[in-house]
């Protein structure tokens, strides 16, 4: 393992932020493992650099080996900004979620396309002198999600298309009232991390779409048991075999198609909004990787 700094460090295309479960991808050539300081502190654990099929990864275990790490104790700023110190254009994202429609059933994947967010987390890298405010309309790349959707597909998985997340601060899970809330305003599943990540990639210019892991109905099915850490490993464990091999179908396909242009490179085009000689130095250099497109800015 060594200790890396900006200019130093190697270059992956392509993130993969692992949650519950999921810390490790088999078949992946480790070539490096590095533990990365950024300005906005340090990420959940250090970063294996991989290559599989011929295809740089950057992988970070969202919560830390071990599972050390809250949903709302991480620090979504420091993971997502050192995926851009790696140079990771793509970043695809494996979270467990539960089910707030019948027809979503626990160990189905789902390609969410929208998002409600219920917490009350820092989900911006701007603040101390720089203001920006992107588009966050359509919240993840359509282009990433259409191509896990159609590997999951090609691999006979029960894969849903799209899907609005709900996320909320956890750790405790929904209370029935809540539950039923929720899918009164037609959110499909539910979960505690993806909503903030998504935020922050918009923001750093970089593609994201998540992988949903169903494990459970949440607590709204009334004929169902209620829901228990039991309850989702049990379910987790049969899900993550089609996550690993989801993402072993499309990390090559994505590779092939690293040229394709999609907004998500220019997100943050016209959307700083200070001026730039009101920008203090120090802001300008803690965001100097987000920034350095944007030279007049």
């Amino acid at each position: 393992m060594t200790e890396a700094q900006s200019d130093n460090l190697p270059q992956a295309g392509i993130g993969v932020l692992g949650g519950t479960g999921l810390y490790r991808i088999e078949g992946i050539e480790v070539r490096d493992e590095v533990n990365i300081d950024t300005p906005f502190g340090e990420p959940s654990d250090s970063f294996v650099i991989g290559e599989y099929a011929g295809t740089r990864i950057a992988f970070l275990s969202r919560h830390g080996r071990g599972h050390r790490l809250l949903p709302t104790e991480i620090n979504y700023q420091a993971n997502i900004y050192a995926f851009k110190m790696l140079g990771a254009g793509r970043i695809i994202s494996i979270n467990s979620v539960g089910s707030l429609k019948e027809e979503i059933a626990p160990r189905d994947l789902v390609i969410p396309d929208q998002y409600f967010d219920r917490t009350h987390r820092m989900n911006s890298f701007f603040g101390r002198g720089a203001a920006a405010h992107i588009s966050l309309a359509d919240p993840v790349c359509s282009k990433l999600s259409g191509s896990l959707y159609e590997a999951g597909e090609k691999l006979g998985i029960r894969v849903h298309p799209r899907g609005t997340y709900v996320c909320i601060e956890g750790p405790a899970f929904s209370t029935r009232a809540e539950s039923h809330v929720y899918r009164s305003w037609g959110c499909d599943v539910i979960g505690m991390t993806s909503a903030t990540e998504a935020k922050l990639c918009r923001e750093a210019e970089i593609c994201y779409a998540a992988i949903n892991l169903v494990t459970d109905y949440d607590v709204w099915r009334e004929s169902e048991e209620s829901v228990s850490v039991e309850m989702i490993m049990g379910n987790m464990a049969a899900n993550i075999a089609s996550a690993k091999a989801l993402l072993k179908e499309v990390i090559p396909q994505l590779s092939a198609t690293a040229g394709e242009a999609c907004a998500c490179g220019s997100a943050l085009a016209g959307c700083i909004v200070t001026d730039p000689d009101a920008i203090p130095r120090e802001t300008r250099e803690k965001l100097r990787h987000i920034l350095a497109k944007y030279p007049e800015q």
